[in-house]
């Protein structure tokens, strides 16, 4: 048995069996102690590719009904919720773009418009996915993306060959997934843990100043323009490719490519409005915000708006897909069910493993524990304080969903404020940035898992590179926060703020 084996199938489960039998960190919570077991197990067997990606998220399934951490009907029921009918529906848009190449026709728009130098395109990629995800969901903004990006691999596949590009493709779909969570976290709306931050925040501290979305804004472009530039200098230099081989690359080669395949097909034009439809659809769907001006979501003008959701969209778009005629067959659609079964169900999979894990965590108590480990950094300077914080948000959303667990944690860190007579924006803001800042695993976050279901990488490739960026996001964010947070949210380490004391 190879290395890999040995610590998958023997090393671990020993580890993670005397965990739940005899390590549990928490005697009070036995609850604790099962979760930890079963979430060392999926993370070492995700991190390995022991086993199926898809086998490692049944575990769930499986362990947690018979540890008694939850029931097994609510374990099942988290494998399929309004993110994976996102899932579904994106990638049937996406879809029905390959089916009639418009993919391609796209792909050479763009490359004839950002130019064709391996930089350039790179950060042509990385700043419209990450401007997109400042206002709409980071998994919608990869949806979008995704489509456009594997058809430009594919053109320079065809160009310069499969091998030579082979390392850029990897930088190429690791830059998309980075900038969706990277430009998330610069705007109120643009990741579901800062409204929860703020929603916690407001409940704990009803006196305190109001956190309005250009106060946020100001805060938090710096940090994701930080870390943004970091991560598209690493990427590019990482995964460059030789520029011998990219001679053959020039805009008159696309525009050639482009007059080839003609004028436009009705087939073309269908899916292409419907693409643009559903990009709208998710832009505009809920209210934005610039102050005091806001632009209304269309949502609104449904008597239970709150029941709309990304999801509803995607769905609702790819069904039209399915209706409409084309051209060339009487019987024919935009889209059939043969097309729709190159779906990546092991991606879905994966998906609900990763909501499982996340809701066995809340419900035993896990992400709580975690949470209490912070109490003895209290006594430390700040930055060793923020920077605790951050790496340890950041590692534990590998597992975990980064909104849950920036729920459960931002109450204990706004109680440890108050217990150690801190500003509370001081722990509470570096842990809800951190949130989003996972970039591991497939599970972290939608566009992680949405990159790796092209089946362009490894899990490996995505950890080893991840981990990088995120220690890098840790150290930016606690300098950031520490620095520029004192000069917009008024924070001084040293003085315990008057609003903070209110009713405590």
């Amino acid at each position: 048995m190879k290395a890999k084996g040995i610590i998958a199938f023997i090393i671990t489960p020993i580890i993670s069996l005397l965990i739940v039998v005899i390590g549990n960190p928490d005697p009070s919570n036995q609850l604790v102690g099962y979760t930890l077991g079963v979430a060392l197990l999926m993370a070492v067997w995700w991190v390995t590719e022991a086993v199926p990606l898809a086998v490692t998220s049944l575990l769930p399934v499986a362990l947690f009904p018979l540890l008694g951490i939850m029931d097994g009907k609510d374990v099942s029921a988290t494998y399929f919720n309004h993110v994976i009918f996102l899932f579904l529906g994106g990638f049937i848009i996406a879809l029905a773009m390959q089916r009639w190449n418009l993919h391609r026709r796209i792909a050479l728009r763009i490359l004839m418009f950002t130019g064709v130098s391996p930089g350039r395109i790179l950060l042509g990629f990385m700043l419209a996915t990450a401007f997109l995800s400042m206002w709409i969901s980071n998994t919608a903004t990869t949806m979008m993306m995704i489509p456009i990006l594997i058809s430009i691999i594919s053109k320079l596949e065809e160009l310069v060959g499969k091998k030579n590009v082979s390392s850029y493709t990897t930088g190429l779909l690791l830059g998309v997934a980075y900038s969706a969570s990277i430009g998330g976290i610069a705007t109120l709306v643009g990741t579901p843990p800062n409204l929860s931050f703020l929603r916690i925040f407001h409940i704990y501290f009803p006196d305190a100043p109001e956190i309005s979305f250009a106060k946020w804004f100001i805060f938090a472009i710096p940090i994701s323009f930080t870390v943004f530039s970091f991560a598209w200098v690493y990427l590019y230099f990482v995964f460059k490719p030789d520029k011998t081989k990219w001679h053959n690359i020039d805009k008159q080669t696309f525009r050639i490519q482009l007059t080839d395949m003609g004028k436009m097909r009705f087939e073309e034009k269908a899916v292409l409005i419907n693409f643009v439809l559903v990009a709208i659809l998710w832009l505009f769907r809920s209210d934005i915000s610039f102050g005091s001006f806001t632009i209304y979501g269309w949502s609104e003008v449904f008597p239970e708006h709150k029941f709309i959701n990304d999801g509803t969209v995607a769905i609702f778009v790819a069904i039209i897909l399915f209706i409409i005629p084309t051209r060339k067959s009487k019987s024919g659609r935009i889209m059939d069910w043969e097309t729709a079964k190159k779906l990546p169900w092991h991606i879905i999979l994966l998906f609900g493993g990763g909501f499982a894990l996340a809701s066995g965590f809340k419900e035993s108590g896990l992400s709580i524990w975690f949470g209490d480990q912070l109490i003895w950094v209290a006594d430390y300077n700040p930055l060793i304080i923020i920077f605790t914080i951050a790496i340890l948000m950041t590692f534990l959303t590998e597992l975990t969903s980064n909104t849950a667990t920036t729920e459960m944690i931002l109450p204990i860190l706004a109680g440890i404020a108050i217990s150690t007579e801190t500003n509370p924006l001081l722990y509470m803001i570096p842990a809800t940035l951190s949130g989003s800042m996972a970039f591991m695993l497939p599970v972290a976050t939608p566009p992680n898992a949405i990159v790796f279901g092209t089946n362009r990488l490894k899990i490996a490739q995505m950890a080893r590179n991840g981990i990088i960026l995120n220690i890098v996001g840790a150290i930016i964010i606690t300098l950031m926060t520490y620095w520029i947070g004192s000069m917009v949210f008024d924070i001084n380490p040293e003085v315990f703020p008057e609003w903070a004391r209110v009713n405590y």
